[in-house]
């Protein structure tokens, strides 16, 4: 197994939740992903809550890592700059063929070193202007969780650090690994990059409905005819009061959810399974293989047996 190589570079002000994002989700034994915590020297890096975290690599980690993760500090923006000797640091290791990624406001120290020039990039909804401002080569989207560039990522607010480390191990080793993973930290079903990081609702919205039983109560039946009435049904709502409901709870409409889930669930059954195409189309409600490979393509941008031959963890399944 190749080891994968995962630098977390933590700068003074660096927020420990979002430290301990990639670390948790990634440093697994079943897992190839090597996690190092790096400052700009080895030794004592201040959070933004005072106390110390201790870094046990300097820059020679980022410069000899795969993946290189930065997540949110206190040292962004109009209130302070980013280093030059990070900003050094990032362009080597961007030079050298790392993939370069970022939590919340670690997104400055990427632009910073004009990582993001000419990309599309996020950072959390309340810094999202400064960003813009000090680097106007970025074109600055401040109404998603995350945006995938390739070799380049940017993430929102904290939680979205959540979402961008289990896209990584989905991008890395496939949905099923990533799902399973999901579970085991009780995230939220997979959200896409897409979604909306914040919902500016009413002075006085309505009371939260919670719609988690109706989420799950969907994904268990994929293989069936689901619309928004029914789930709306099943959610004990009005279609109407349904629709708004999840949009404010999920950042996204019922519909794009559930093929969203119904390309995950397709996903999964072509890493785990030798299903034909046109069966998993049945198992995950797409239908046909056409239409399957229509939504599969608009989603990973690759077909079905592309994707199956990149992730072959494959069980026989009974027909």
């Amino acid at each position: 197994m190749t080891v994968h190589r995962v630098a977390v570079l933590a700068l003074d002000g660096v927020l420990p939740m979002e430290v301990g994002m990639p670390f948790h989700i990634l440093d697994r034994p079943e897992l190839s992903y090597e996690l190092t915590l790096c400052g700009r020297t080895p030794g004592p890096v201040v959070t933004d809550n005072g106390w110390p975290l201790t870094a046990t690599h300097g820059f020679d980690a980022v410069g000899a890592a795969d993946t290189v993760i930065v997540p949110a500090f206190h040292g962004h923006g109009p209130a302070g700059g980013v280093p030059d000797d990070v900003v050094a640091a990032l362009r080597r290791a961007h030079r050298d063929g790392a993939r370069i990624a970022s939590i919340c406001t670690g997104a400055f120290a990427l632009a910073a070193a004009g990582l993001l020039d000419g990309r599309r990039a996020t950072t959390h909804w309340r810094y999202a202007d400064d960003l813009a401002r000090l680097h106007p080569a970025v074109e600055v989207d401040p109404d998603v969780l995350y945006v995938d560039d390739g070799g380049v990522l940017t993430s929102a607010g904290v939680a979205s650090g959540i979402d961008l480390c289990l896209h990584l191990l989905r991008r890395d080793n496939g949905a099923a690994v990533a799902n399973a993973v999901a579970r085991e930290i009780v995230a939220a079903p997979r959200r896409e990059g897409g979604q909306a990081q914040f919902i500016r609702r009413p002075s006085a919205p309505p009371a939260r409905t919670g719609l988690g039983a109706t989420l799950e109560w969907a994904l268990t039946r994929l293989d069936q005819p689901l619309t928004v009435a029914g789930l709306a049904a099943h959610a004990r709502l009005s279609t109407r009061t349904f629709v708004r409901a999840f949009a404010a709870e999920t950042g996204t409409t019922p519909i794009r959810w559930l093929n969203a889930a119904r390309v995950d669930r397709a996903r999964e059954l072509l890493e785990t399974t030798d299903a034909t195409v046109g069966r998993i189309g049945e198992l995950c409600g797409l239908g046909t293989p056409a239409n399957l490979r229509q939504h599969f393509r608009r989603a990973t941008g690759t077909t079905p047996s592309e994707y199956r031959q990149a992730f072959t963890v494959i069980r026989p399944f009974p027909m």
